[in-house]
């Protein structure tokens, strides 16, 4: 049934823009705070302006939504496709399109559980990528010059940190200031992680040996720019050794699994990052100790086994003993020889006249005779050239085994220190102030007491020019 023409006529008549903008007003004041919970779908965003759009939707309806850029730089977390968060804001209309939409300013996950899922579904993506293989974990060096540190520079955790490593080994640390929480977190993070690999080595600032990414406790939405890919990826990717010490001891994130090592807190970060150097003060000492003592006993057991070979080799007076005493028997046997030699040619020499007759042998007889003269003679010097040769061998023999005797070196200019003892003194080590010596020269002996500071370093020499040596014999062999 239609309505009678008087009653159409007298309806109010609107405009599109009037009718559009009267429910844009019913709908914002009735709904003008409002807290919404659903799946995201949809998500695009940010959007160049900053803005953030998607869709919410439970199992039979859905609305539009839209996160402002200044609504969206101050959540928490960063909104991800299919996850359930309650939306807080104020419902409105976009005359444009006849829609309904739900401004949000405050996001939320929809309970821990939903963020613990979608933590572990993206634990296992990158786990499946290899990100974190162990075989993909380096060493961290063992005393680092520089120390990288990703962190806020405002917050206690910088202030432990540096306080622990002055505690144990001041080195040179060189912070990267980061937010560590809200939107922009995990970029800054990753761009601070990228940084410090960036840097060459040998520029106007060290390269670090070490990186240290460290942030305070909180809640896992606090934690969560540490679970964002891109922070995990450039963990990974560092090829400089990292060690995450995000939150506290309990606290999980994904940068934990990427790191070369992890550290419950940030103070336990700057424990591994550096020895105790007192430690290393006294390992080094001790090993000090057990090399000098080494030294000494080796130096002792040379000693001993030398005084033991020493005892062993013979006196001059034994060796030259027996040829001095072979060459006097030579030479009184050689001084009879001769006479008897002579008395028993001469003897033969008259038997053989005797028998001998005629001129002719007379004559060879008496020619002989002139040549015995000549023939002692030779005979002489013979005998004088072979006791030559014996007195030079027996010379030789001498001086080779003066030359076995220290008392040869002493006169080159040398001397022997010994101590209180008599035990020879062969180095300045171990020689205390007002300890006496004795120094044998070549022409006697002479006292001597250490002064005190102990011995003088010794001074380097200067080699001598070839060929403008001063002739004299300046070592000891």
């Amino acid at each position: 049934m239609t309505p009678p023409e008087s009653a159409a006529n007298n309806a109010h008549e609107f405009s599109v823009s009037e009718i559009s903008f009267a429910l844009k007003r019913t709908v914002e004041e009735t709904f003008g705070h409002v807290r919404v919970r659903g799946e995201i779908t949809g998500y695009r965003g940010p959007h160049s302006s900053g803005h953030c759009y998607f869709g919410l939707k439970d199992d039979k309806a859905r609305i539009d939504a839209v996160v402002w850029r200044g609504a969206f730089q101050k959540l928490r977390f960063k909104p991800e496709e299919g996850m359930e968060v309650i939306a807080t804001g104020k419902l409105t209309t976009y005359p444009g399109s006849s829609k309904y939409q739900i401004v949000i300013e405050h996001l939320e996950p929809a309970g821990v559980g939903a963020l613990m899922a979608l933590l572990e579904e993206r634990r296992k993506k990158l786990m499946a990528e290899g990100l974190f293989a162990t075989e993909r974990k380096r060493p961290l060096p063992f005393l680092p010059e520089t120390i990288g540190v990703v962190t806020s520079p405002t917050g206690a955790v910088i202030r432990d940190i540096l306080h622990r490593l002055q505690d144990r080994f001041p080195r040179r640390v060189i912070v990267w200031p980061v937010r560590v929480q809200g939107e922009t977190s995990a970029a800054e993070v990753a761009a601070a992680i990228e940084g410090f690999n960036a840097m060459e080595t040998g520029g106007a600032l060290p390269r670090p040996d070490v990186l240290i990414v460290a942030r305070g406790g909180g809640s896992i939405e606090d934690l969560w720019p540490f679970n964002e890919e891109i922070v995990v990826r450039a963990a990974a990717a560092s090829e400089i050794p990292l060690i995450s010490a995000v939150g506290h001891e309990t606290d999980t994130t994904l940068i934990d699994f990427a790191a070369d090592r992890r550290a419950p807190t940030p103070t336990a970060a700057a424990e591994m990052a550096v020895p105790v150097r007192s430690d290393l003060i006294a390992d080094v000492s001790d090993k000090g100790t057990r090399l000098m003592r080494g030294q000494a006993r080796l130096v002792e057991d040379c000693r001993t086994r030398l005084t033991g070979l020493s005892r062993g080799l013979p006196k001059l007076a034994d060796l030259v003993a027996l040829p001095r005493q072979r060459f006097d028997n030579a030479a009184d046997k050689l001084g009879r020889a001769l006479i008897r030699a002579t008395e028993v040619k001469g003897a033969a020499f008259h038997r053989i006249e005797g028998r001998l007759s005629g001129r002719p042998i007379r004559q060879k007889i008496a020619a002989e005779r002139k040549s015995l003269p000549q023939l002692l003679e030779r005979l002489s010097r013979a005998e004088a050239r072979h006791l030559g040769d014996l007195a030079r061998r027996l010379d030789g023999a001498g001086k080779l085994l003066e030359s076995y005797s220290y008392h040869g070196v002493l006169k080159r200019g040398y001397a022997v220190v010994r101590d209180a003892e008599g035990r020879p003194v062969r180095m300045a080590a171990g020689q205390n102030a007002g300890d006496a010596l004795d120094i044998e020269f070549a022409d006697g002996h002479l006292g001597a007491v250490v002064a005190p500071g102990g011995a003088p370093k010794p001074q380097p020499q200067k080699k001598a020019a070839a060929g403008k040596g001063n002739g004299k014999q300046g070592t000891l062999l």
